[in-house]
Order: C-alpha cells, then structure tokens, then sequence
C-alpha cells in the first residue's frame, strides 16, 4: 500500500464530504436544519450522470446535478421557513423523497456505458513539492482544486464579510437581526439553496470524478449523513470540515486498500475482501458519524462547541423567544 496514493485518494473522496459539509454549514449558520444532505446528493449525482449521458457534455451535467439538489432543498425550505414545520423531519422526508425520485430517474442508467468525464489536472512546481506535492496537486480532478479555494473563501464569507455578519445574525437572533432591516426570511432561503447547490455538487463529483460510468441508488453510500456530522465536529468552521473531510476520505481509501494484500505485517490479512472482518471494518467511520451525532444533538454540547442558537427553531416575525 502506497501512503502516498491513499492520501491523494483520500483528498480526492474527501472533497465530497468537503462540498456538501460546507453546504449545510451555510444552511446551518441562517438557522435551518437540513437532514436531506443525502436525498440531495443522490438527486446531483443522478441529474448529473444522466445528463452528461445524454448530452456528453460533463459541464452541463454539473450544472443540472446542482440545480437538482437547490430546488429540492428549496422544497425543504418553503415547508421550514414558510410553513415553519419541524427540521428535523422536513429533513428527513427529504432525504426519502430524493432516494425515491434517484431511483426512479436513475432506471436504466447503471448500464449506460462510460460517460466523458471531469479533467484531471496537475500543477506545475506545486505537484513537485516533497510530501504534500503529489498528495495535492498532481493528477487530481478540477473540483478538488475547487474545493482548495471553497474552503478559505467560505471562511472569509462568514466571518470576515458583511453579508456573513447578516448571516451568522439570522442564526443567533433572528429577531435583532429583522429589527435592523435584516430579511431573515429571504436570507434563510437564499443559504438553504445554496446548501443545496453545494450537496447536488458533491453528488455529482461521484458519477463524474470519482467513480465514473456507473449510477445506483448505493451510490452515495451515506456519506451525506458523514457530511451532517461533520459539521458538529467542525463546530460550523469550514476550515475545521476541510480536516475532517480529508480525513474521512483517506480512512475510507485506507478501508479499501487494506482489504488487498493476503499477508499485513508477516500474518493473514482478516480484514482481505470476503472476510466477515471487511464489514465490521467498514463500518467504522459511520459509527463515529452516530457517536458524534449522538453527543451533537445534547443541547449543552450544542453550545459549547458554538452551535448557532437559533438552529432549529422556526423564525415567526413579531414573536419574542425566537
């Protein structure tokens, strides 16, 4: 097993959970609550796959995978913001709705055949820098790069930026906020799409960087419930999801690597593939997601890792508590 190889995968599959952590850190800091991470990243990685299959143009697939998962995180919020309904089921039924409408859409597609694919690139001098060179910036897919800026520019979006001030105001008191001329409602709307934007992003970056030329419904694989939770354990920074992100991917690159040799360290490999050592293995890291979930949903937790205070709740205008 080549270390280097693993991280560069692990950079590569963390950008995943990278896009669609970040997106649901916007959504959060306005307030809203998005479970639906998954069903929206299933929606971009099949609009995406399909449509680059029709048209051969991979470009334009990303583009209809991230109006896919906008608009059906725009469902999410006419039901929250509108309607005020509860999150946490909103959410929930939204990941439902897009595993049903995934499969139904995707019918057929997982015999399609290749598609063109997104370009790799690698940088020059960057790509020769001993250790972090080849791990960074050679041969990887033109999202990752993407990701590299996404990551500081959200960061300095959110806390360096007027519009990021709105923003974190309309998470912590929306009623100071829409005291000050602040459009809570228009705000929250606006970072629940783009939250959406970024999952139909990150599902489409699957069928078309990294695991080309096939769609099924398993093509997500929970990684949208890994990108909720890293968001609690990034404590709502991008910066902190950025690590955990990449982390997350090179576990997983690790996952499948070590199922390869028949011998680990001069004994029989137990976790080789088929072995009943590969499951339990494999489902490590989303045990973690649970654990961290788990301690993210206690309400002192909660503030002390810096939640925003009014995630969660419905915003009424004119209502005091809120």
């Amino acid at each position: 097993m080549d270390p280097t190889l693993i991280l560069a995968a692990g950079i590569a599959s963390g950008t995943i959970l990278l896009f669609a952590a970040i997106g649901e850190i916007f959504a959060e800091r306005a307030g809203v609550l998005n479970l639906g991470v998954e069903g929206m990243m299933l929606m971009g990685a099949v609009a995406g796959f399909s449509t680059t299959v029709s048209t051969g143009n991979p470009w334009l697939g990303l583009a209809v995978a991230m109006l896919a998962g906008g608009l059906l995180s725009l469902l999410h919020g006419v039901i929250t913001i509108h309607f005020q309904a509860d999150q946490v089921v909103s959410g929930l039924s939204l990941t439902f709705l897009g595993t049903g409408l995934a499969r139904v859409l995707g019918e057929g597609l997982s015999s399609a055949g290749g598609t063109s694919l997104l370009p790799r690139l690698t940088i020059p001098l960057l790509a020769d820098v001993p250790g972090i060179g080849p791990v960074l910036f050679r041969n990887q897919s033109v999202l990752v790069y993407v990701g590299y800026l996404l990551v500081p520019a959200a960061w300095y979006w959110i806390h360096r930026t007027r519009p990021g001030l709105h923003l974190r105001a309309a998470g912590e008191q929306p009623a100071s906020a829409d005291a000050l001329g602040i459009d809570v409602y228009r705000l929250r709307y606006a970072y629940v799409f783009v939250g959406g934007l970024l999952a139909g992003l990150a599902g489409a970056m699957i069928t078309l960087a990294i695991q080309p030329g096939w769609f099924s419904d398993q093509t997500v694989g929970g990684r949208g419930w890994i990108a909720v939770g890293l968001v609690i354990f990034a404590q709502w920074s991008p910066v902190r999801a950025a690590i955990g992100a990449f982390l997350f991917g090179a576990i997983f690159r690790f996952i499948l690597d070590v199922q390869g040799p028949a011998d680990l360290f001069g004994i029989a490999n137990p976790f080789r593939a088929g072995q009943s050592a590969t499951f339990f293995l494999g489902m490590l890291p989303y045990v973690l997601v649970i654990v961290v979930l788990v301690l993210g949903s206690r309400e002192a937790t909660r503030r002390r890792l810096g939640a925003p205070a009014a995630l969660g709740l419905p915003y009424v205008r004119g209502e005091r508590g809120h």
